[in-house]
């Protein structure tokens, strides 16, 4: 099937770099217009812009810590009166944990790094859901991590903020199903990212990424691209039935 998302919106956290990025940009390829958010780099986000622009899609972008509720009220505001409408949501945007044992966490950074993960995504689709109930579909994608496949020890604000999240989409994707809105997860593993590489430095004792291509499945690490197209499919038409699953893009590693 062909896939077109011409006439949708789509709203992309975290997308200035990264898995968000090239989410942000593939989502465009294929015909939606795309509000970008950024928390710091307004000239990624400008980048990621510029170039939706040249596929004669449109673009903005959004200035807004997600875990911020007035923040996110004023964002999605502004994408609404800025496009006309919302569609699509992509809670992409995360940070990583220090890596420390739970008995040496400081609280202050559990609270943190649960607010990005699991605040950020209830906030932004309590305030999106009103909006796309008045659309013929919606799409609400939480970008969660391998990690919940296994919970290993030393990251105990990151399980728990991407635990949050996906127990957050499995429970609005029977609420919102009724209104035509489905809700699906999408995690990735070690990708080759800004964060990827400063992990695989140090969990993995490899300062170059592609050290670990040998081990990967199909012989490299994955890169943002194999998640984008993903998320792609899952927002189109060419799912009409697939809500509340997770699909873990790691290569069946």
């Amino acid at each position: 099937m062909n896939i077109s998302l011409a006439g949708r919106v789509a709203l992309v956290t975290g997308a200035s770099r990264g898995i968000g990025r090239a989410i942000a940009l593939a989502l465009a390829e294929s015909g939606a217009d795309v509000a970008v958010n950024y928390r710091r780099d307004a000239e990624a986000a400008k980048e990621v812009v510029d170039e939706i622009r040249r596929m004669g899609r449109k673009a903005e972008m959004y200035a807004c810590s997600v875990e911020n509720w007035d923040e996110d009220v004023q964002m999605i505001d502004q994408v609404v009166k800025d496009f006309g409408s919302l569609g699509i949501l992509i809670n992409n945007a995360g940070i990583a944990s220090r890596g420390l044992p739970v008995a040496d966490t400081d609280p202050a950074e559990m609270e943190r790094v649960m607010r990005v993960h699991a605040f950020a995504p209830h906030y932004l689709s309590k305030l999106a859901i009103p909006h796309m109930r008045k659309e013929k579909r919606g799409d609400i994608i939480m970008i969660s991590s391998v990690a919940t496949l296994n919970m290993a020890g030393r990251g105990g604000p990151y399980n728990m903020g991407k635990a949050a999240a996906e127990a957050l989409a499995m429970t609005l994707s029977k609420e919102e199903r009724q209104h035509g809105i489905r809700v699906n997860v999408v995690a990735p593993t070690l990708t080759d990212t800004e964060m990827g590489r400063r992990l695989a430095k140090a969990t993995r004792n490899a300062p170059d990424i592609h050290q670990l291509d040998a081990t990967s499945p199909y012989g490299r690490v994955s890169v943002p691209e194999d998640v984008s197209q993903v998320v792609v499919w899952i927002v189109s038409d060419a799912n009409p039935y697939v809500n509340g699953q997770k699909i873990s893009v790691h290569g069946g590693g």
